[in-house]
């Protein structure tokens, strides 16, 4: 990730695969994208124009994207998105290099906020 985070910008993305060996072979060589693994069920990508990553995923891909925030205080951001309507999809988590949560929006996009903090 860059180091030059801001809050509330659009930082990462995610999408669903359910094989994630196919999806990198397609990328790579489709659009010279480059991937690291971090484990068996993930994989980050980058010189893509927006770093991301895929996670796998049995359930057939719907709406596979999931935008990710940045903000530097987890705790003060997730008390703005509730109390401005958003509903909170996952609690602030742990995973390697940060932590973050997953909200819906009022029309029911599930979006998430990370920070390395």
């Amino acid at each position: 990730m860059e180091s030059n985070m801001q809050n509330n910008h659009i930082n990462y993305i995610e999408l669903a695969a359910s094989d994630l060996e196919a999806v990198k072979q397609f990328y790579s060589h489709a659009f010279g994208w480059k991937f690291t693994d971090y484990g068996p069920e993930y994989t980050a990508f980058n010189e893509s124009g927006l770093d991301g990553g895929f996670y796998k995923s049995a359930a057939p891909v719907v709406n596979g994207a999931l935008v990710v925030l940045y903000h530097e205080n987890l705790e003060e951001i997730q008390k703005t998105v509730v109390a401005h309507g958003g509903k909170i999809a996952k609690a602030i988590f742990s995973f390697p290099g940060g932590r973050r949560f997953h909200f819906t929006d009022p029309a029911g996009n599930e979006l998430a906020v990370w920070s390395d903090k």
